[in-house]
């Protein structure tokens, strides 16, 4: 089951990872864009043909166009993807292609993106040896209608991606092996345990992070797996947490839950460790994209932004103070 926000905050990046076919394969499985188009930008010709870009000097890149939805997906979550699917240090080659139309790229349209791009970067990359071009674009010709959502149309062509790790999580989690439910129940007690795993609730305003603003990370109490930033944590109200978006797009599950007749919800679940964590409901703040998730604080464990690095989550600190920033 895919989310959309309610109030869509769109917005455009370029990418350049090789064969534009897979690039936009893998984007197209990714929660959060919402539109792709595959292009030849940043060359010196003007609207070029594919067999121009291959067999002429026209400096061109294959360059996927990607729309997002800024409240579903941030532009260093789109970077992270990027990384996982091209060698970053390769220069005019990604897979079995060889050439500058294949070299790697990002290609920005405001200072602001520029920004991000150079801080994500610098913080996976601090000696500086990635052979990715950061630019701004200069043009997008888009390219020929055969080549748009190729793999779609001929799902066993070549593809140079995975496609299938858009699906997994984007940074590594921590080690995790389900555990006997007593044992299960002793660490995290019976109250959570009653909310994780029999999916029951927690009254409300009795949890511990209701009204909790502290700078940090909270994770899944079963697993640890990464689930919500402090700066998508908002005052709603409800008398439960309310984060306007998990932490990134594939860190939870949804699924349908009409066990109070009359009145459908969509349940939310982490996505390693399958723990009821609450609901998420079309009524949060306009502003932040109009989703409300509303989550038990007993399914969580919350880690200041100070202890991150030395719990393990430290992977995680840029993307939180980006949001911080952007907000």
């Amino acid at each position: 089951m895919n989310i959309q926000t309610v109030y869509g905050d769109k917005r455009t990046i370029y990418v350049a990872g090789g064969c534009f076919w897979g690039v936009e394969g893998y984007f197209k499985r990714v929660q959060g864009i919402v539109a792709t188009e595959v292009g030849y930008a940043n060359g010196k010709t003007e609207a070029p043909t594919y067999e121009q870009v291959c067999k002429d000097d026209t400096g061109h890149a294959e360059t996927v166009k990607l729309d997002y939805d800024r409240h579903m997906i941030s532009l260093e979550e789109i970077l992270l993807h990027l990384l996982r699917i091209v060698d970053p240090y390769s220069v005019n080659k990604q897979g079995g292609d060889v050439g500058v139309q294949y070299r790697t790229g990002v290609y920005y349209t405001n200072e602001a993106d520029k920004i991000k791009i150079e801080r994500l970067f610098k913080h996976v990359d601090p000696d500086g040896k990635f052979a990715i071009e950061v630019k701004p674009l200069e043009h997008f010709f888009d390219a020929e209608t055969y080549h748009q959502d190729y793999l779609d149309k001929n799902p066993d062509g070549y593809c140079h991606v995975s496609l299938h790790k858009a699906d997994e999580p984007l940074v590594g989690l921590p080690a995790y092996v389900k555990e006997e439910a007593a044992v299960l129940k002793a660490r995290i007690g019976a109250d959570a345990y009653a909310i994780t795993q029999e999916s029951a609730t927690e009254p409300p305003f009795t949890g511990e992070y209701d009204d909790h603003f502290e700078r940090g990370i909270y994770v899944d109490i079963v697993s640890g797996e990464p689930l919500f930033l402090s700066a998508h944590k908002f005052n709603s109200g409800c008398g439960w947490p309310a984060f306007s978006r998990p932490i990134v797009a594939n860190a939870v599950d949804y699924k349908e839950d009409d066990s109070i007749i009359g009145r459908p919800r969509v349940e939310v679940r982490s996505a390693h460790g399958d723990s009821h964590l609450g609901h998420v409901f079309p009524d949060g703040k306009a502003e932040l994209g109009g989703l409300r998730y509303c989550i038990n604080s007993k399914s969580l464990r919350f880690i200041k932004a100070d202890d991150m690095v030395a719990e393990g989550y430290g992977a995680w600190l840029p993307i939180l103070e980006a949001e911080e920033t952007d907000k």
